[in-house]
């Protein structure tokens, strides 16, 4: 009996695999509840840097600009503060990011795995890439700036292997059973690693790695319209990621524009895309409802879409002459910068729910121990 009872101790003293368990779920911090969304923020920032300082190249080339903007170093000066402070935050949460990724790594490999978390893997190196066309002090020649492009292209099309490669060869991850809004982001990571090479002036990158983006946004955009089995798995909290569906050919336009050298009738025809998928948006105002009852960091999924459409506007309206084009850049510029300056102003307002606990999106942490 003695014996028998000693072996009982024995056994439950001795499991490692709760003492980790319990180890590992000690009050959370800020790595633990930093996941890869909050590089929505820095896409936003990026976003606005591009437009500022498009805004700041054609001011005296549009007219419609020019009578607004009377001062012409005003979006200079709003590039340049835009610059530096999103340069800041992509630092501070690329930093905090990689702590996660060595000291929280579980948590890291539980994002790769989730049908949501794992696309947003790819908004760190679509924000830096962003934040390279912008860099006010490099040349694209430089041969920096040529490293820098590489650094941020090569982890997207490692995800790109990766993910595409399960759509169409694991049994378990067919796209129908996990394609949501979000699944957009993988498209959105290859058309800007293009934009940035062509403006470099490589060509043939661009154009390959464009064709890999324009492939899967097709199928992405045909298996989100037929409505499967994936978006019932879609929370209600991060509907905001629908106006994912403007950026995708928003940004495509942009990318196919400094491939081709102007704006011709393929980015027109995903310019108008992008223009319609906006407006049935915002004529169905009632799908956000419910995720904007409470501050979440989803909202800033609003800024940047709008954002690039505001930025294939300003190339629409550099090719179409007349009224309708420069007054659709200013009408579709404005309301970008004034959902942006919305949500940074609740964002700072909501600094102390920023990293909240219950955040929508970390559904996939309490699974995190059971592999």
């Amino acid at each position: 009996m003695e014996d028998s009872s000693i072996k009982i101790v024995i056994d439950s003293s001795n499991n490692p695999q709760g003492n980790g368990d319990i180890a590992k779920k000690s009050p959370p911090s800020i790595l633990t509840r930093l996941h890869a969304g909050y590089f929505r923020i820095t896409l936003s920032f990026g976003g606005q840097v591009l437009l500022w300082k498009t805004l700041s190249e054609h001011v005296y080339e549009t007219q419609a600009i020019h009578v607004i903007l009377h001062i012409h170093t005003f979006p200079s000066m709003a590039f340049l503060l835009l610059w530096w402070l999103a340069l800041c935050i992509l630092t501070l949460l690329s930093v905090l990011y990689i702590l996660r990724c060595i000291f929280y790594f579980n948590l890291v490999k539980a994002e790769f795995l989730h049908h949501v978390g794992v696309n947003y893997l790819f908004t760190p190196w679509i924000s830096w890439l962003i934040l390279l066309q912008t860099v006010p002090f490099v040349t694209a020649n430089a041969v920096s700036y040529h490293i820098l492009w590489w650094v941020f292209v090569v982890p997207v099309v490692v995800l790109d292997l990766k993910i595409y490669g399960q759509w169409f060869t694991t049994e378990k991850r067919f796209l129908s059973m996990v394609a949501n809004p979000t699944s957009q982001l993988s498209v959105i990571g290859n058309l800007v690693g293009a934009w940035t090479a062509a403006r470099m002036g490589w060509k043939e990158s661009a154009v390959c790695i464009f064709t890999l983006g324009l492939a899967h946004y097709l199928v992405v955009f045909i298996t989100l319209y037929q409505r499967l089995s994936g978006a019932n798995r879609f929370p209600a909290m991060l509907r905001p990621v629908f106006f994912l569906f403007v950026a995708a050919p928003s940004i495509g336009s942009l990318a196919w524009s400094s491939i081709s050298g102007s704006f011709d009738m393929p980015c027109k025809m995903l310019f108008f895309l992008s223009l319609f998928l906006f407006s049935s948006l915002i004529c169905r105002p009632r799908i956000f409802k419910k995720s904007m009852k409470r501050f979440n960091v989803a909202w800033w999924a609003y800024s940047f879409p709008l954002t690039f459409l505001a930025l294939a506007s300003a190339e629409y309206a550099q090719q179409v002459k007349g009224v309708v084009a420069p007054t659709l850049l200013l009408i579709i510029s404005a309301l970008s910068v004034l959902v942006f300056l919305v949500i940074l102003v609740i964002t700072v307002i909501n600094t102390d729910k920023l990293l909240r606990e219950s955040d929508p999106y970390l559904g996939f942490a309490g699974n995190t121990y059971k592999s």
